[in-house]
């Protein structure tokens, strides 16, 4: 008896005698410093400092398309025109010109986005599974393409043999694929669970079918982010145009915009309706940006909530 008691009385003592962890109560927040508090308001007051400065050029362009031309020459810089006048919208929208620019850059951006996605998935795809005979040589040609190009000059040529001038495939097929996105595309590719692709090839999928069926519904993150990138880079490119489209006629918006924004004679460039009315030159300018840039920022607020999700998961290297 004395001994069973003196046993069982051992961990008693001893646990008396130690103290136990402490556990950390749940649903209770780190506790911040004074010196971290500070740091959080001046993080806040600068980025709150930065969007202002970034959204106020923006704002001045609005009002000073809603502006007349006095009212521009007068006011070095405001927010809110004193009389509001839609001149130069009405003007804009009753040309054959800016409409026609706008249908050409909305169908190029289409399928310029849907052709360049593709071809981006589409070789992303292969060069994401290690066994593809040559795939670091592909890599590194990839690679060697971000850091050097045969320049302005050599691609201005290539589309001119490849009878593309003057064409809408010119604006779309030199920067089909994007080398940056393409390598982000192919990691994302990488950390799929190779597991379900294995699976479906069980179940009788070919590599297309695995690619279909399996891969592309797990992208949709990567997918929806970089068909916002090519999209916004198609939109507002300018240069394409102006490098391989004489015609006029083809002129997409950003094309329209230039030469409003540095024409001299804006009724030539537009198009007169009314020999007798010319619009305010600056309050058409602004009116052009405006209408150039609204468009392609109503797609952020649908697509954002998969940006974060998917430049980081693609840009972890697998």
């Amino acid at each position: 008896m004395s001994d069973t008691t003196t046993h069982t009385a051992q961990p008693t003592t001893a646990g008396a005698g130690t103290t136990p962890p402490r556990k950390p109560r749940s649903g209770t927040a780190v506790r911040n410093t004074t010196g971290g508090r500070v740091f959080d308001a001046l993080n806040l007051v600068l980025l709150i400092a930065l969007a202002f400065v970034t959204v106020l050029p923006f704002l001045y362009v609005i009002a000073g398309s809603f502006a007349s031309e006095s009212e521009i020459s007068a006011r070095s810089f405001f927010l809110w025109p004193h009389d509001v006048v839609t001149d130069s919208y009405d003007y804009i929208f009753a040309t054959n010109t800016f409409v026609r620019s706008l249908i050409v850059t909305i169908g190029v951006t289409a399928v310029g986005t849907i052709i360049q996605v593709a071809l981006t998935l589409s070789m992303a795809y292969p060069l994401a599974k290690r066994y593809l005979p040559g795939r670091n040589l592909l890599l590194n040609l990839v690679i060697f393409t971000m850091v050097f190009s045969g320049g302005m000059i050599p691609t201005y040529l290539i589309v001119r043999e490849l009878g593309l001038l003057n064409t809408y495939w010119a604006l779309i097929l030199p920067l089909a694929i994007n080398p940056f996105y393409l390598i982000i595309v192919k990691n994302f590719f990488q950390e799929l669970p190779e597991e379900l692709q294995e699976a479906a090839r069980i179940d009788g999928c070919s590599e297309i079918g695995v690619f279909a069926r399996v891969v592309l519904p797990l992208s949709k993150p990567i997918i929806a982010t970089f068909s916002l990138f090519y999209a916004v880079a198609i939109w507002n490119d300018f240069m394409s145009p102006l490098l391989y489209i004489d015609d006029a006629s083809k002129w997409t918006l950003q094309m329209f915009v230039r030469q409003v924004t540095i024409s001299a004679d804006m009724a030539n460039t537009m198009g007169q309706l009314d020999p007798n009315y010319v619009p305010p030159e600056q309050g058409l300018k602004f009116a052009v940006i405006v209408v150039a840039t609204i468009p392609i920022m109503l797609f952020y607020p649908f697509l954002q909530k998969h940006f974060a999700k998917g430049i980081l998961i693609g840009s972890v290297k697998g």
